[in-house]
C-alpha cells in the first residue's frame, strides 16, 4: 500500500505524505479503494491546508462495514431495481448494478465479501441459471444467397449460422426429409444417390405425425458415463424443443455382452437425469423382421452365407479380396441361412455378410457381417433364436420401422454413413437423417466402455459407481446432480470439432448448482480439541448456525459443553502474518459462538500437539472481532444424551489419471493416480447431521461439498467429496 501511495502521490501535496503513510502503517488505510480516495483528495487540495476530517471521510478512514451492512447494502440495491432484475433474468446489466457498490459505504468493506454477497442474493432471488439464460443473444440474420448457392452449402457451414437459441436449427424438418442424404461412391465408378421417394417421406409422416421422432439407443453391455448424458440431452433434447418424441431403444444384440442389470440401469438413470422415453423398446423386438429382410438382401443377390473365420475375414479386407464364397448361389445362401437359424450350423462356423464393395476407399463398405451364430441366451428372447444381427446391419433398419425424423451418433460412425444407406435403399425402405456430433472427452479420465469394464472387472475401482469414475451412477454417489450435469452438457453445445473437455468445466457446474441447494454444516477432518477452561463443568448452550448465509433458508442447532473439535490445520504453534488461525495467546472467533484465545498446548511424548487449552474472551465495547473464524463441532455435551458429535469418515477424490488423455497411451493402466482416493477417518461432524440419508448433500464451511455415501451407517456417517469451494489455481 505504501508503495501504491509513494508512486502516485501528487507533487502538490508532498507535505501531507507523513500523515497518509502514519495511517497505512496503523492498518488504517489497507484497500485499493481508500488509497483512491485519498489520492484523489489530495490531488484536488494540491498545497493547501490539510482537512483531516475531509481526509478520512474521502479515505473511508475509521469506517467500519460489517456483514449486516454489506447484506443489507447489496439487498436495497437489488430492491431499487428488482422489476429489471426480475424481468430480464441474469440478461439484465448485472456488472452495471455491481459497480454502483463500489462508489457507497460499501467500497470500504471488504470487497470479495460484497461480491459473494451480491452473487449470492442475485442466486437467492432469480435461482440457478436456466437454458435461457445461458443462451447467448441471436445473431443478426444474415442476406439470403441465391438459392443455387445456398444449395452447395454444407452442413458444417449451415450449423455455423444456425441460431444459438436453437441449437437444431441447421437439421432439416421431418417434412423437408426428401433431399439426397449422401451419395455412396462404388470402386467401379457408379455412384448411389441416396434420397427418399415422395411415397416414403409421405408414409412416414403419415405415422408420425410431421413430429420430430428421436432415439436413444445404448447397448446393455455395461454402465453409461457421462458422454451418454450428453447423447440424452442431445436426442431428447431434440424432440423436447420441437414437441416431438424420443424412444429410449435398447440395441441388444449381442447376448453374451448383454445383462439385466445393465438393462435395468440405464432405464433407472435416463429418468434420474429428468428424461422420460416416450417407448421403450428393444432392437430385439425386431428380431423376425430384421431375419425377413436378411432373406430379402439374399433373394435380391446382395448377401451371402460366408465360411471365412474371423482371421480370414481380415486378412482379405486387408488386401481388398472377395470372399471365395461371395458368389454362391441365391438357393444356397437360403437354405444355409435356415439352417443356421433353426442350430443346424456350428457357430463360428458360417456368417451372413452383404455384398457391399470389397474395393471401395471406405473400409465400412467391406461386405459387412449381418449375421452371426451364436449359441447364448439372451436377456430378453431367450432361446428363440441362434443368429443374431450385426450393429451394422440393425441400427439403420431399426431406425426406418420405428420411423426416427433424426437419427443422431457420434464422429466416430461417420464412416458407417455410407453402409447405413446402402443397406436401406437396397431394401427400398424409409430413411432417416443421420447427422454426427463430436463425442464427450474430459480430461484425467477414459471413456471406453471397454476400459471402464477393465477397470471394474480388475478392481482398480470399487465397482461401477465408484465416485472416481465418469459413469453417471458413480458422479451420482459423489454428488453430482441431474441439473448440473445437463447444465455441463448445454454449455459445452452440439459441434462436431472434436476436443477434450477439461474437468473444471464440469466442476464449475456443479459448484454453481450445489452453492444454490446444498445447505451449510460443520465438520472437522483432521480433528484438534480445545478445551475452554473458564466455562462452567455442566455449561451447555445452543447456538444458531445458518443454512444459506448471505439469504434465508433456516437454521439448525450447534450444542455446545466445555470443549470443542477444530480443524488440526487450524492451528500453529508459532503465529505469523496473514494466518488467520489459532495460535498461543492469539484470539480466534468460533463460528456462530464467541471469541476464544489459546492459554495452553498440550503434547505427547513425541511432541505432538494433542490437545489445546483456551479461555472465553468478552471483547470490550468498540473493539473488532479478530479476523479468524474457525469451524468447530462440539465435544461430549453434559446432558445432551445423544446430542453429540457424529463420528465421520472423509472420503477425498482425485482424478483417477495423471495425464490429462490417458486413452491415448499406449499402457493407460500405468498412468492410474496411486492418490486419487484418500479415506480419512477419525473426523467429526455437527449432531444435526446424525441420521442424513444416503445422496443427501452439504456444503461443509472452509472444507468443500461433500454427499452422504450409502455405506453409512447409524454409528459412522460416511462422506464423499463432490470437489472443494473453489477451483484450484492454474486450472
Amino acid at each position: 500500500m505504501l508503495y501504491t501511495l509513494a508512486g502516485k502521490f501528487p507533487q502538490g501535496a508532498l507535505k501531507h505524505r507523513p500523515l497518509v503513510a502514519k495511517y497505512v502503517m496503523q492498518d488504517k488505510v489497507l484497500k485499493p479503494a481508500q488509497a483512491s480516495g485519498i489520492l484523489a483528495y489530495l490531488k484536488k487540495l494540491g498545497p493547501g491546508e490539510l482537512d483531516v476530517a475531509a481526509l478520512e471521510e474521502a479515505g473511508g478512514v475509521g469506517v467500519e462495514v460489517t456483514a449486516a451492512d454489506i447484506e443489507a447494502g447489496v439487498k436495497a440495491l437489488l430492491d431499487s431495481e428488482r422489476a429489471q432484475i426480475e424481468a430480464e433474468r441474469y440478461k439484465a446489466p448485472l456488472h452495471k448494478l455491481f459497480a454502483q457498490l463500489k462508489v457507497g459505504p460499501l467500497q470500504w468493506g471488504d470487497g470479495k465479501a460484497v461480491k459473494d454477497e451480491f452473487d449470492a442474493q442475485v442466486l437467492a432471488l432469480l435461482g440457478p441459471k436456466t437454458e435461457a439464460d445461458l443462451a447467448k443473444p441471436a445473431k443478426k440474420k444474415k442476406e439470403k444467397k441465391p438459392a443455387a448457392e445456398a444449395a452447395q452449402k454444407s452442413a458444417g457451414e449451415a450449423e455455423a449460422e444456425a441460431k444459438p437459441e436453437d441449437p437444431y436449427a441447421f437439421l432439416p424438418k421431418p417434412e423437408e426429409n426428401h433431399m439426397v442424404h449422401t451419395t455412396v461412391n462404388f470402386s467401379d465408378g457408379s455412384v448411389m444417390r441416396i434420397a427418399n421417394s415422395p411415397e416414403q417421406l409421405k408414409e412416414h409422416l403419415a405415422a408420425t405425425g410431421g413430429k420430430v421422432v428421436t432415439r436413444f439407443p445404448p447397448e446393455p453391455n455395461g454402465y453409461l458415463h457421462i458422454g451418454h448424458a450428453k447423447a440424452m440431452n442431445i436426442d431428447f433434447g431434440m424432440a423436447r424443443r420441437y414437441g416431438g418424441v424420443c424412444y429410449l431403444r435398447y440395441d441388444d444384440t449381442n447376448p453374451e455382452a448383454e445383462k439385466q442389470e445393465y438393462i435395468d440401469h440405464i432405464q433407472e438413470i435416463v429418468r434420474w437425469l429428468g428424461w422420460e422415453p416416450w417407448k421403450i423398446t428393444y432392437s430385439s423386438d425386431y428380431f423376425q423382421q430384421l431375419y425377413d429382410h436378411a432373406v430379402r438382401l439374399i433373394k435380391a443377390g446382395k448377401a451371402y452365407v460366408c465360411h471365412q473365420t474371423g482371421d480370414e475375414i481380415s486378412a482379405y479386407r486387408e488386401k481388398r479380396m472377395n470372399s471365395p464364397w461371395r458368389d454362391r448361389p441365391v438357393a444356397e445362401s437360403l437354405r444355409i441361412f435356415e439352417d443356421m437359424r433353426r442350430g443346424l450350423v456350428d457357430e463360428g462356423t458360417a456368417t451372413l455378410r452383404m455384398k457391399m464393395d470389397m474395393q471401395n476407399v471406405n473400409f465400412n463398405m467391406f461386405d459387412l457381417i449381418a449375421y452371426r451364430i451364436k449359441f447364448a441366451e439372451h436377456p430378453k428372447a431367450g432361446d428363440k433364436w441362434c443368429v443374431y444381427p450385426s450393429y451394422d446391419f440393425t441400427h439403420g433398419l431399426v431406425d426406418s420401422i420405428e420411423n426416427i425424423s433424426h437419427s443422431l451418433c457420434t464422429l466416430e460412425f461417420e464412416t458407417r454413413r455410407a453402409s447405413y444407406y446402402w443397406e436401406l435403399e437396397e431394401l427400398g425402405v424409409y430413411k432417416p437423417k443421420v447427422w454426427e456430433y463430436a463425442r464427450l472427452n474430459i480430461t484425467n479420465t477414459v471413456m471406453s466402455k471397454r476400459k471402464l469394464n477393465s477397470l471394474v472387472m480388475e478392481k482398480h475401482v470399487n465397482g461401477w459407481d465408484d465416485p472416481r469414475l465418469p459413469t453417471l451412477s458413480g458422479l451420482r454417489r459423489r454428488g453430482y446432480t441431474p441439473d448440473a450435469i445437463n447444465a455441463f452438457c448445454r454449455d459445452i453445445g452440439i459441434t462436431r470439432n472434436e476436443n477434450e473437455i477439461p474437468l473444471h468445466r464440469l466442476e464449475h457446474h456443479i459448484r454453481l448448482d450445489l452453492d444454490a441447494r446444498a445447505p451449510r454444516a460443520m465438520a472437522v477432518v483432521e480433528p484438534l480439541m480445545v478445551s475452554i477452561t473458564n466455562l462452567p463443568k455442566d455449561f451447555c448452550e445452543e447456538f444458531d448456525a445458518r443454512k444459506f448465509p448471505g439469504r434465508d433458508g433456516g437454521t439448525y442447532k450447534v450444542p455446545m459443553g466445555t470443549s470443542v473439535y477444530i480443524e488440526r490445520s487450524d492451528f500453529r504453534e508459532e503465529d505469523a502474518r496473514g494466518y488467520y488461525g489459532l495460535a498461543p495467546g492469539k484470539l480466534a472467533m468460533l463460528r456462530y459462538a464467541f471469541v476464544i484465545r489459546c492459554t495452553g498446548v498440550k503434547k505427547d511424548a513425541q511432541g505432538k500437539v494433542t490437545g489445546l487449552q483456551a479461555e472465553r474472551v468478552e471483547l470490550p465495547e468498540g473493539q473488532k472481532p479478530p479476523k479468524g473464524v474457525l469451524h468447530w463441532v462440539p465435544a461430549a455435551v453434559p446432558g445432551r444424551g445423544g446430542a453429540g458429535p457424529v463420528r465421520t469418515q472423509f472420503r477425498m477424490y482425485d482424478v483417477l489419471f495423471k495425464s490429462s488423455t490417458p486413452a491415448a497411451l499406449e499402457n493407460w493402466r500405468e498412468d492410474l493416480n496411486p492418490h486419487s482416493l484418500r479415506v480419512v477417518d477419525g473426523g467429526w461432524a455437527v449432531p444435526a447431521m446424525a441420521g442424513a440419508k444416503a445422496g443427501e448433500q452439504f456444503q461443509l464451511e472452509r472444507s468443500g461439498y461433500y454427499c452422504v455415501d450409502p455405506d453409512s451407517t447409524p454409528d459412522l456417517l460416511v462422506l464423499n467429496r463432490t470437489c472443494s469451494l473453489r477451483e484450484a489455481k492454474g486450472k
